[in-house]
């Protein structure tokens, strides 16, 4: 009897956490939809005006993966090639430059694009031109480049694994917006934009939430035939 009882608490123990973490999943994937729709209708909302981006205060979640069309100068000595990003598949550099915003004193990063490296010649850089006129950059405002796991947490120099950005606000001494630009339109200037599509990544949560679900099935199942249906069956034969 003790042992029916333990194995009906387990089965209904077992049955409630999995049917939990499934609805817990299920949820986390409605989440990350809703967030990804509120991205995609950023990027076709109106443009965010200068004086808008320029007294934004922190990484704000309302001007993120809006339109933007800044005019301004490029800090060209102040270019950063990170290392490690893949564009196409293929591993080579990032391209990240300080612009100066015209009319003001504020600076942001511009994600520029993609450059292929030299693996013969792991130290040269890629032949970016970067023009010394005045330039005007159409994008979308991101936060700062993503970080990649980096031996050395001081980088320095022009190739570097991760940038960032209070500390190369300091070096530089620039003033630089916590957003950055990640910059749209056709390869140009050496360099390709065929920046990779973020999906909402619910998919693989919708996914969990069914196998959480199925194995909740999958005990409730097993419990009723081995507990209940299979000892009546075997109490019916003579």
């Amino acid at each position: 009897m003790l042992k029916r009882i333990a194995i009906a608490i387990a089965a209904v123990v077992g049955i409630g956490v999995t049917a939990s973490l499934g609805t817990w999943q299920w949820g986390r994937g409605q989440q990350r939809t809703a967030l990804h729709d509120a991205m995609t209708a950023r990027a076709g909302s109106a443009p965010v005006t200068i004086p808008e981006l320029v007294a934004a205060r922190g990484v704000d979640p309302a001007l993120l993966h809006r339109p933007v069309v800044i005019r301004g100068s490029w800090i060209a000595e102040r270019t950063v090639f990170l290392d490690n990003r893949q564009m196409n598949a293929v591993p080579g550099f990032y391209v990240v430059t300080p612009l100066r915003i015209e009319g003001s004193e504020a600076v942001i990063l511009v994600q520029r694009g993609w450059a292929p490296r030299n693996f013969t010649r792991r130290e040269q850089l890629p032949p970016v031109q970067t023009p010394t006129s005045r330039v005007e950059v159409r994008g979308r405002l991101a936060p700062p480049p993503a970080k990649l796991y980096a031996f050395d947490a001081q980088e320095a120099g022009p190739i570097r694994q991760n940038l960032d950005l209070a500390r190369f606000r300091a070096e530089t001494a620039l003033p630089l917006l916590e957003l950055s630009v990640q910059q749209a339109g056709p390869g140009s200037e050496g360099l390709l934009r065929q920046w990779p599509q973020a999906g909402s990544g619910a998919e693989k949560n919708y996914g969990y939430a069914f196998q959480w679900w199925a194995l909740s099935a999958l005990i409730a199942i097993l419990y009723v035939w081995f507990q209940l249906v299979l000892p009546r069956r075997r109490a019916r034969q003579p």
